[in-house]
């Protein structure tokens, strides 16, 4: 996986979680801030880190994810590993 290809994961991650009410209140609370601040967050290189890591944290979330992209959950996982420059094996 490219380091392209990891970051569309982490975009089409932040898509899903957007369109979510319950998720994005709790990747609000663990955050620590407003929308206004996310949007200044989500700029950041590391964001897309904190988006998987989220996804990540929970099977469920992950899981619902996933299927939602039309990918298999263990790409996700690859995903943050190559953002995170770790081996994801």
């Amino acid at each position: 996986m490219t380091r392209n290809e990891a970051r569309d994961i982490a975009d089409a991650g932040f898509v899903h979680i957007a369109a979510d009410p319950e998720l994005v209140g709790t990747l609000l609370a663990q955050s620590g801030s407003d929308v206004a601040g996310l949007r200044v967050m989500a700029a950041r290189p590391e964001f897309a880190v904190f988006v998987l890591d989220f996804l990540l944290e929970q099977d469920q979330r992950v899981l619902d994810f996933a299927q939602a992209a039309h990918i298999a959950p263990q790409r996700v996982q690859m995903a943050r590993a190559v953002l995170g420059g770790g081996d994801p094996w």
